[in-house]
C-alpha cells in the first residue's frame, strides 16, 4: 500500500508542478477547511511549491469550531502559510432572501469561498487549488462555481476511501482522519448521513461501475444492494453537467467545446 501511495505522492506534486509553471504562475491557493480532502491537497502543494503555497481559511457562523482547530494543527504540523477570512458577514447580508433554506445557503457559501480564492490567487499570482475527490465528481457532490471550481485539481481521481488511505501515508493529522467527512456547511453537517451510506459502501459500487464496467445488471448479481446501486447511478447521470464547461450552441462551422479543440497547453 506504502508503494502505491509513494507513486501517487510523486506523481501528483510533478503535476502540480508541471500544470503550474507552465502557465507562469508560481504557487497554488487553496481553501483550507479542516477536512482531509483540502488537508491532503494542502501537504502535497506545501511539498510542489514550498513558500508559495496559500492556504485561506473561510470560517463563517455556521462553521464548527472544531474544524477550525483542525486546519490550525495542519498549518503547525507541515509549516503552511495561512490566513484567516470570516465570510459571515457575506453571508448576512444575503440571509434575509434565502428563507432558511439550507441547502441554498450552504450553496452560497461555497460560492463566496471560492470567489474569495480566486481573489487572492491574483493577489499571489497563484493557481486555484481544487479539493473534490472522485466519489464526489461522479456524484456530483459539491457546488457548482463553489467547491467544483478550481484551475487543477491533484485528487479528482482518487475515490475518497482512497483519499483516507492516502492522508494516514502522508501523516495528515489524527483529528482530521478520524472524524467524519463534512462539507462544514452548517453545523452538525455529514456527508454520509445527507448521502445515506458510508462511503466504504458507495466506493465498492463505484469503481465495480466506472473501473470495472459492470452493468447496473452486473452489480445487482453482484449482491449489491439495488436502493444504492439505482441511487448512485441516478446521481451519476443526473449531476453530469457538473462535470462539463458550459454548453454552448452550435451556429458557426468551429464552435468552442464541439469542435475547436486544442490542449490547453499549446504553444503557437
Amino acid at each position: 500500500m506504502s508503494k502505491k501511495y509513494a507513486l501517487i505522492r510523486k506523481h501528483l506534486v510533478s503535476f502540480l508542478k508541471e500544470e503550474t509553471f507552465k502557465t507562469g504562475l508560481k504557487g497554488g491557493v487553496i481553501g483550507l477547511s479542516g477536512g482531509i480532502d483540502s488537508a491532503v491537497v494542502a501537504v502535497l502543494a506545501k511539498e510542489a511549491f514550498g513558500d508559495h503555497l496559500r492556504c485561506v481559511m473561510m470560517p463563517s457562523h455556521y462553521s464548527s469550531q472544531s474544524s477550525i482547530d483542525d486546519a490550525l494543527e495542519l498549518c503547525g504540523k507541515f509549516d503552511l502559510s495561512y490566513e484567516t477570512i470570516d465570510i459571515s458577514p457575506l453571508l448576512k447580508a444575503y440571509e434575509s432572501y434565502q428563507d432558511g433554506d439550507k441547502l441554498r445557503i450552504g450553496n452560497f457559501s461555497a460560492r463566496m469561498r471560492m470567489s474569495i480564492l480566486f481573489d487572492i490567487s491574483a493577489r499571489e499570482g497563484s493557481l486555484v487549488l481544487g479539493t473534490s475527490n472522485k466519489s464526489e465528481l461522479l456524484l456530483g457532490y459539491g457546488t457548482l462555481f463553489g467547491d467544483l471550481a478550481s484551475a487543477i485539481n491533484p485528487i479528482g481521481d482518487l475515490y475518497k476511501s482512497e483519499i483516507f488511505e492516502f492522508a494516514d501515508y502522508l501523516g495528515v493529522c489524527k483529528s482530521i482522519l478520524d472524524k467524519p467527512p463534512s462539507a462544514d456547511l452548517w453545523e452538525g453537517q455529514s456527508d454520509e448521513t445527507e448521502i445515506g451510506y458510508t462511503y466504504a459502501q458507495i466506493d465498492a459500487v463505484l469503481k465495480a461501475y466506472v473501473e470495472d464496467r459492470l452493468s447496473r445488471e452486473e452489480l445487482l448479481e453482484r449482491g449489491y444492494e439495488p436502493a444504492l446501486v439505482e441511487m448512485l447511478l441516478a446521481r451519476i447521470y443526473r449531476n453530469q453537467f457538473k462535470r462539463k464547461p458550459p454548453i454552448i450552441a452550435k451556429i458557426t462551422s468551429r464552435t468552442i467545446g464541439h469542435d475547436f479543440l486544442y490542449p490547453r497547453d499549446i504553444k503557437l
